[in-house]
């Protein structure tokens, strides 16, 4: 069992360094170009990837949020009707969704639509050789592959998030007027008030760094499939369990974070 752990924990730190290694010579061959005036990857390429990591999962996003900002609004209230106190309902959603909610369930649906797609069509192309191709042209496979999916995602993921969060009151707005009966009035004026600065803050810090975490990760499995179809598989289900797992993980470390010094 010790072996285990131990191969286990030496394989991890191995992954680990070989993508902040990704990250630093992508960010090395960017900041090479701009140093020459040229552009570091295609404005098409770049807007096609927005496009899908924004746009394409702006349904997902406020689905999952008014159903999830829907549900804790109502628990929330009926617990809350206990002891009198069903006015606090619009300040538990709207700070549980600024600080928490609205950044993870976005950094979880781009981890599994998102860098999945990057992982396997980055895979496919390791496979089948396009990459070995691109770096015998000169082009840079990192620069021309990588970097327009980084910066995609990485830039898109607050926007996401903001949306979540509005979807989440919105759907908790909702449910409480209909069950609750909290005016939406009252509901807005509560959620104005007991939001503060930090609260944003926190949220849109989450979500660039969950952007990045999913970006790297994916695009470094994407990089190192070997096997064939059998690789990419295995790579693509790895690149998404990988990716929500550091997402939870780092979330809890910046909650820890936050109340310890920023309470």
């Amino acid at each position: 069992m010790i072996s285990y752990i131990g191969a286990l924990t030496v394989s991890g730190l191995q992954e680990l360094g070989s993508m902040v290694a990704l990250a630093r010579q992508t960010i090395s061959e960017v900041g090479e170009r701009f140093s020459k005036h040229r552009s570091p990857f295609r404005l098409e390429h770049f807007f096609y990837q927005c496009d899908r990591a924004g746009v394409g999962s702006v349904p997902m996003v406020v689905l999952l949020s008014v159903f999830v900002g829907l549900t804790m609004a109502l628990l929330t209230g009926y617990q809350l009707r206990i002891f009198g106190m069903v006015i606090l309902v619009p300040a538990v959603v709207s700070v549980s969704f600024t600080r928490e909610m609205g950044p993870l369930f976005t950094g979880i649906v781009l981890a599994s639509r998102i860098g999945a797609a990057y992982t396997a069509e980055l895979g496919a192309m390791t496979t089948g050789g396009e990459v070995d191709a691109l770096e015998g042209m000169g082009l840079g496979a990192r620069r021309y592959l990588v970097t327009p999916r980084f910066l995609a995602i990485f830039l898109l993921t607050p926007c996401l998030a903001v949306i979540s969060i509005l979807s989440g009151i919105f759907g908790a707005a909702f449910i409480s007027s209909l069950m609750l009966q909290i005016s939406y009035g009252f509901f807005l004026d509560q959620v104005m008030t007991n939001l503060l600065v930090k609260d944003v803050l926190a949220g849109v810090v989450k979500s660039f760094l969950f952007g990045g975490i999913i970006g790297t990760i994916a695009c470094y499995k994407g990089l190192s499939v070997k096997g064939g179809a059998v690789g990419v598989g295995v790579a693509t289900t790895s690149s998404v369990v990988t990716a929500i797992s550091t997402v939870i993980v780092c979330d809890s470390l910046c909650n820890i974070f936050i109340i310890t010094f920023f309470p």
